[in-house]
């Protein structure tokens, strides 16, 4: 533990804090002082004791709203994060069943290969006989 000299309210004390929370402590004291000292010139001098109480009073006003707002930030983090969940899952499954078309387009697009191929075999054997047929024909015709 340290010892600070800071100023408040015109007077000095001595405070302690930990190693290297001096500058920290200052700056707070600076703050406490400045509020204190608003209050002093908006209210009048109601007194040393009164003007803490407000001070202290106003500070915790500021805490607690703070704190709600952070708790309002937390919550709403906490919806982002879900929607975020939601969304990347939704993604996931967007792929999943994209994939998977693609794999039954693939499939579907080999049949059809196939199928032009058979087609082709046939067709081949159909033109082949109908033109033994038409050779056959002509030469019985002449």
């Amino acid at each position: 533990m340290v010892n600070v000299n800071v100023k408040f309210n015109s007077r000095d004390y001595l405070l302690a804090c930990e190693d290297g929370q001096e500058k920290e402590l200052e700056k707070l004291t600076i703050e406490l002082n400045k509020k204190f000292e608003k209050l002093k010139s908006d209210l009048g001098n109601l007194g040393e004791g009164k003007l803490l109480l407000i001070t202290a009073i106003q500070t915790m006003d500021e805490m607690f709203s703070i704190k709600e707002t952070m708790q309002k930030l937390k919550k709403h983090n906490k919806e982002l994060e879900e929607k975020f969940k939601e969304i990347k899952d939704l993604s996931i499954q967007y792929k999943d069943d994209r994939d998977r078309e693609v794999r039954n387009l693939n499939e579907e697009l080999a049949k059809l290969k196939i199928m032009i191929e058979q087609n082709e075999s046939s067709y081949s054997e159909v033109l082949n006989k109908v033109s033994s047929s038409i050779d056959n024909f002509l030469s019985k015709a002449s």
